[in-house]
């Protein structure tokens, strides 16, 4: 018997002075970006499209429910034509905030902090973001990233052996399937991301209705506001 430890955890970073949306705000949630694959003995994640597909269904369906519960005028787009503008051109917005989160998630949560960011979220989609936002109306655009693998029966294999080693002291378990995502609002007046939250998890199945709702509630259900504009000065003593 392998007895693993399960869990899961979020972290939130904002723009000074962010605040949710409240009001009569127009917010699009893009095509979500999943991927779901099988983890095999090699550590190679070989992606397997008819899981995918299954866990976006469920993601989406997650979004519109979870998104259901806030104000505003609410978009969610299962393809890229429903989020409006050039296809072409979304597929590349979505690239580069795929990439943009991937640095976010290397620097902001991890020790290899860049100097320039160290005490700051500052992080931008740019010039494509805005013409994106004034083509369509949008104030806001929520962008949701997921993947997920699954152990094959040699990874388990591999597991089991390592695990029979730490009898014998030589202790190397290799590790199992792995989920994990994030999200990031973004300001499509500025281009800014001004929110942003990473989820990690050892457990879950996004090919699940009840997993892919796990997840979204775990990223979205509660955003954090950003620091404060001003700092508070203490009064000065009087002599």
């Amino acid at each position: 018997m392998i007895l693993v430890a399960a869990c899961s955890s979020t972290r939130q970073v904002a723009d000074i002075g962010f605040t949710p949306p409240a009001g009569s705000y127009k917010l699009i949630v893009m095509r979500p970006d999943v991927s779901v694959g099988l983890l095999t003995a090699s550590g190679i994640v070989e992606p397997r499209e008819d899981w995918t597909e299954k866990a976006r269904a469920n993601v989406l369906a997650a979004l519109v429910a979870q998104q259901a519960g806030r104000g505003g005028l609410t978009t969610v787009a299962a393809t890229r034509e429903e989020a409006g503008g050039d296809p072409a051109v979304l597929a590349d917005l979505d690239r580069l905030h795929t990439a943009i989160g991937k640095t976010i998630e290397l620097h902001k949560y991890s020790p290899l902090t860049l100097p320039t960011k160290a005490s700051a979220f500052d992080w931008t989609l740019g010039e494509p973001a805005v013409a994106y936002g004034r083509t369509t109306g949008y104030d806001y655009a929520l962008f949701f990233h997921a993947s997920d693998s699954f152990a094959s029966s040699g990874r388990v294999a591999l597991q089991v052996l390592g695990f029979m080693g730490c009898a014998v002291g030589v202790c190397y378990i290799p590790h199992g399937g792995q989920q994990g995502a994030f999200a990031s609002l973004v300001d499509l007046h500025t281009g800014r991301i001004v929110w942003f939250n990473v989820r990690q998890s050892s457990i879950g199945d996004m090919r699940t209705p009840d997993g892919a709702q796990v997840v979204v509630a775990g990223l979205l259900d509660k955003m954090k506001t950003g620091a404060s504009l001003h700092t508070t000065k203490k009064p000065a003593a009087r002599s």
